[in-house]
């Protein structure tokens, strides 16, 4: 494959030219698929909000000290988010309700803009267990209840697998029961105009959706978030407890650009060979190739402040969109600079908010992995 070098809205992109003739297997869809959009549509993370899903930690899964690690990337989260939009809080009980509630008038968050919802939960992974918001036909919003089974059943589990149902009776909003299908919300990409991009490893896993074939589940994704157009990555069973989730090292910025690694940080991070050329000849829903905006990882390996070295680097890849900021994982590290400037350029009307995630990171995960969008009613 040849590149050529484009400069888009002020930073180097790279667009993928073809030589030759590109193969792909039956199951690999890379142009439009032949079936009808479906009843229920995902709109783009970059489109208005009405408010944003957080998950409050709390010590009743993992044990003291849990959530005090974590509380003050969710403070932080929070104030940043609450200048453009609500933040909805799950919290676990009434009490940690209050707790919450103290912490943050007393960090001068504007208490306006944020409200509570008591459902206990596991874990903090909003992305993966919060409801999915869709819009039906009429435009009317609605949650998708997809399946969740702690990754494959790794970690405690069924408290989050509740939520969308407990949540659906507190805002009296339709719940669509999907549970059937295990989908966890870092583990596919969209780009707003009928593309689904994600990895096999995370989806069509066995310990996932065993029942179900590649083509079962993408029915299951055209009726249900819109998508057309499927690019599918073999993704790596096991490298991590999320058996290999998109949202680490690749995302969309528009219907027309990838953000992702260079090919060196993209094996850096475990993504093979193979799924690195299908992601860099990936083709949208008219069957133009996308162009390439590049973030680095962090220059070194990520260290806490007790100076253990977690042995791997941060991506920069996993940030998340707001009304008017993008909040983007930061490290400790020389390149959050540079990762924090690139996407401020791709976001010229929203403000970049670095926030330091490494003690979230030790355990997994990083900002988007965090979040959950619900769009504006159109109603």
């Amino acid at each position: 494959m040849n590149k050529m070098m484009v400069l888009c809205s002020g930073v180097l992109v790279t667009a993928g030219v073809l030589v030759g003739c590109f193969h792909s297997s039956p199951t690999e869809s890379h142009g439009v698929k032949a079936q009808s959009v479906g009843k229920y549509t995902m709109p783009d993370e970059r489109s208005k909000h009405e408010g944003t899903w957080l998950q409050w930690p709390h010590n009743y899964t993992y044990g003291k000290g849990h959530k005090e690690n974590l509380e003050d990337i969710w403070i932080k989260m929070t104030s940043a988010l609450s200048e453009g939009e609500n933040v909805h809080i799950i919290a676990y009980d009434k009490y940690e309700k209050e707790y919450i509630y103290d912490l943050l008038y007393d960090e001068g968050v504007n208490m306006d803009k944020i409200d509570f919802y008591i459902v206990p939960t596991d874990d903090v992974w909003a992305r993966d267990t919060a409801p999915i918001f869709v819009y039906d036909k009429d435009n009317n919003l609605k949650m998708m209840d997809w399946g969740f089974n702690g990754w494959g059943k790794k970690t405690p589990y069924k408290k989050d697998a509740a939520i969308s149902k407990k949540l659906s009776k507190q805002l009296g909003m339709e719940n669509i029961d999907l549970n059937e299908v295990v989908l966890e919300g870092g583990a596919f990409e969209l780009d707003g105009n009928g593309t689904f991009l994600s990895t096999r490893s995370a989806v069509t896993n066995k310990n996932r959706n065993a029942k179900f074939s590649e083509a079962d589940i993408e029915s299951y994704i055209t009726e249900y978030l819109g998508a057309t157009n499927f690019v599918w990555l073999d993704g790596v069973p096991g490298l991590d407890i999320t058996d290999f989730h998109i949202d680490g090292f690749a995302k969309f910025h528009d219907k027309s650009t990838i953000v992702t690694m260079n090919e060196d940080d993209l094996e850096d991070w475990g993504v093979t060979k193979k799924d690195i050329k299908t992601l860099m000849n990936a083709k949208n829903v008219s069957n133009k190739s996308y162009q390439y905006v590049k973030l680095p990882l962090t220059k070194n390996n990520v260290k806490l402040d007790s100076g253990k070295n977690l042995g791997y680097k941060g991506s920069y890849i996993n940030y998340y969109i707001g009304n008017t900021v993008v909040i983007v994982p930061n490290y400790n590290d020389p390149n959050d600079k540079v990762a924090n400037d690139r996407i401020q350029k791709l976001y010229p009307d929203r403000e970049v908010v670095g926030i330091d995630v490494r003690e979230l990171y030790k355990d997994g995960g990083m900002i988007h992995c965090v979040t959950q969008q619900q769009p504006i009613d159109l109603k």
